[in-house]
């Protein structure tokens, strides 16, 4: 697939929860950052081409973006928000390097390791929706936004397990594989299955943050931020309800389930 098309798909990607409860002025621009970070997974993962090479180009254009003068489709959609909200750049530069981390780093050796990759592939998203509600300034607020998009992309690894495994990748650090008997991660095992329940209680841990999210920006906004975190909450509970089948189907939360959750933060 030619990078252009590749742009121009991820510019038509509809964004659920921005679109319905972040308020109306907001949701173009959030929708905007969602379309770009889709559009790097985009070319870190299935590009046909020379991945590093359009992650290269990519860099190119966030540059021209920056200097008001897109060309790709994404691009010339987060222009805007850049502007209007001062966006900084390092968050668009540190998902292009996550990204470029997937293309020769097969396995992380320790947490440590795994949240340094978070930092660069998880985190930004968080603070560019920060950025959007012109709240990066608050301290409190960016180390929570971290603590729950790093608990997001642990969940994302605890349901792609096989889906990683096939792309040569493994997101469960070495050293608890080690504490847990290097369980084969290819089909089911019960020393697999205390390995994940052991990276859930981690990722919930972090999840926990959106409870100081919510207080801290406050209101419909305040809880519609926050409900990141429990979509987070309920894939772990999915998980848990499937009995860690990740090899048969993906557990997710229902439709139901996230309806739910959203139309508490509508109604309250």
């Amino acid at each position: 697939m030619e990078l252009v098309d590749i742009a121009a798909r991820a510019a038509g990607e509809n964004f659920p929860v921005g679109s319905v409860l972040f308020p109306r002025p907001l949701r173009p621009h959030i929708r905007a950052l969602y379309c770009y970070a889709r559009l790097v997974d985009e070319l870190g993962d299935a590009y046909d081409g020379d991945r590093l090479a359009a992650l290269d180009e990519l860099e190119r254009e966030v540059d021209l973006a920056f200097a008001g003068a897109a060309t790709w489709p994404v691009l010339r959609n987060v222009q805007p928000t850049i502007h209007e909200f001062d966006l900084p750049r390092a968050p668009f530069l540190r998902l292009i390097e996550a990204n470029r981390m997937d293309q020769h780093i097969r396995a992380y050796e320790t947490w440590a390791d795994l949240k340094h990759y978070c930092v660069h592939s998880a985190d930004p998203c968080g603070r560019l929706v920060l950025g959007v509600l012109r709240r990066l300034g608050d301290a409190e607020l960016v180390a929570a936004s971290d603590s729950v998009c790093t608990g997001l992309q642990l969940v994302n690894f605890l349901q792609d397990v096989p889906r990683d495994l096939e792309l040569g990748r493994i997101y469960l650090p070495a050293e608890e594989r080690h504490t847990f008997g290097d369980p084969p991660l290819d089909r089911p095992n019960e020393d697999l299955l205390a390995l994940l329940r052991f990276e859930a209680r981690r990722a919930a841990e972090l999840l926990s943050a959106g409870e100081v999210l919510r207080d801290g920006i406050g209101g419909r906004l305040g809880r519609a931020v926050a409900l990141f975190a429990r979509g987070g909450l309920a894939a772990l509970d999915a998980l848990e309800s499937a009995g860690w089948d990740i090899f048969s189907r993906r557990p997710r939360p229902s439709r139901a389930r996230l309806a739910r959750e959203a139309a508490l933060v509508l109604v309250r």
